[in-house]
C-alpha cells in the first residue's frame, strides 16, 4: 500500500510517499480503507521532532506514518471485534498520545483499535469525518472547562479560524452564549459567518488590554503570559490553554494551578481524551447546527504541500488528505 513515510525529524521534505506492507489487523482491532484524513497541529509537532513530542522518539520518530483523525470503510476484523462488520463506514481519532500505538491515518490501510472507530452518518461525507475527531472533542473539553456553558456567558475564542476554534464557535452559538472570535483579518469573515457575534484582529487589538471582561477564554495561541489573560476574565472566570506556544503552554500548566488558589478566577489547561464527545457533534451536525469547515483538500502524494499550508497559519478550519 502506499504510505507518507518519514525516518528523521524536520520540515515536510522529509515526506516521503512509499509502498510500504499493508497492516493484518489484531483480534481487537479493525482494517480501515482509508477515504479522508486530517492535519492536526500535533501532527506538525511530531514532524519536527518539537519539546513535547520527544517522548515518542528522543533521536527519530517511533511512528514513521503520522495522522490520526481517519475515516473509511472497514476491509477486515479480528476475531474478538463486536459491532463493527465489514463495509461500515467509521471515523474517528486512533492515537494514544504519548503511547507507542494508534497513528499512521496517511496511508491508503491502516489497523486500530475497534473501540477507536464510530459510526459515520450516511449524511456526513468522509471529509467532514475526518475534520472532526481531535479538535471536535478538544473545543467541547475547552468549552467544559469551568462548568457547564450557560446562556449569555461571554466566551471568547483566540485562534477562532482554525480547527478547534471553529467547533468551539459553532458549539458555543448553540449553548446561547456571546462569543468573540480573535484571529488574523483574512479569517474574520469566516468567524462572524459560523457564529462569532464580535471579532478582533488581534494584530490591531489587544483584548486582554480593551477593558472587556470574559467568563471563558480559550486560547489555541499562547501568544501571551498567564498573568495577561487573567486581566482579562471577569471575576469567576476561567482562562485555559489548549495549544499554540510551548513556552506559554508549560507556563500555563505549572503555574495556573498556583494562580486560582488567589481569587476566583481559575487558570489551566484543558484537553480531552480520543473521540470523547463525538456522538453530542454527530447530533449537532444532524441538526444542521454545526458544519466542519474545511479549508483545502490535497492528495495523499501532495501531503507535504498540505503541511507546508498548514505551516504558514492562514488555515481556515481544517485540511483534509483525500486517499
Amino acid at each position: 500500500m502506499k504510505a507518507i513515510v518519514y525516518r528523521n525529524y524536520g520540515s515536510p521534505d522529509v515526506l516521503n510517499l512509499e509502498e510500504v506492507e499493508r497492516p493484518s489487523p489484531k483480534d481487537d482491532e479493525v482494517l480501515v480503507k482509508v477515504h479522508a484524513v486530517s492535519l492536526n497541529s500535533f501532527d506538525q509537532d511530531l514532524l519536527a521532532g518539537r519539546f513535547m513530542t520527544r517522548p515518542m522518539g528522543f533521536l527519530k520518530p517511533r511512528h514513521r506514518i503520522l495522522g490520526t483523525d481517519i475515516a473509511g470503510r472497514i476491509e477486515a476484523a479480528g476475531v474478538n471485534v463486536e459491532t463493527l462488520r465489514l463495509g461500515d463506514e467509521v471515523f474517528g481519532e486512533i492515537s494514544r498520545r504519548f503511547i507507542s500505538a494508534g497513528w499512521g491515518g496517511f496511508a491508503e490501510y491502516v489497523s486500530v483499535r475497534e473501540t477507536s472507530m464510530l459510526p459515520k452518518p450516511a449524511s456526513m461525507t468522509f471529509e467532514q469525518a475526518a475534520a472532526i475527531p481531535q479538535v471536535g472533542a478538544l473545543a467541547l473539553g475547552g468549552l467544559r472547562f469551568n462548568g457547564k456553558i450557560q446562556p449569555g456567558q461571554k466566551i471568547l475564542m483566540n485562534g477562532a479560524g482554525g480547527g478547534v476554534g471553529t467547533f468551539v464557535l459553532q458549539i458555543a452559538r448553540h449553548f446561547g452564549a456571546e462569543v468573540t472570535g480573535v484571529d488574523s483579518a483574512e479569517k474574520l469573515d469566516m468567524v462572524r459567518s459560523i457564529g462569532a457575534d464580535h471579532v478582533i484582529d488581534y494584530a490591531r487589538e489587544d483584548f486582554t488590554r480593551n477593558g472587556q471582561l470574559y467568563d471563558l477564554i480559550l486560547d489555541v495561541a499562547a501568544s501571551r503570559s498567564t498573568f495577561a489573560y487573567r486581566r482579562a476574565l471577569s471575576p469567576g472566570g476561567a482562562y485555559a490553554v489548549i495549544g499554540g506556544s510551548q513556552r506559554r503552554f508549560f507556563q500555563t500548566v505549572f503555574l495556573g494551578p498556583l494562580i486560582s488558589m488567589f481569587g476566583s478566577k481559575k487558570i489551566g489547561a484543558a484537553g480531552a481524551k480520543p473521540n470523547k464527545g463525538l456522538d453530542f457533534i454527530l447530533d449537532l451536525f444532524e441538526a444542521g447546527k454545526l458544519v466542519p469547515v474545511i479549508d483545502r483538500t490535497y492528495p495523499l502524494e501532495e501531503t507535504a504541500d498540505a503541511f507546508r499550508y498548514l505551516g504558514e497559519g492562514r488555515v481556515q478550519g481544517k485540511i483534509v488528505i483525500v486517499v
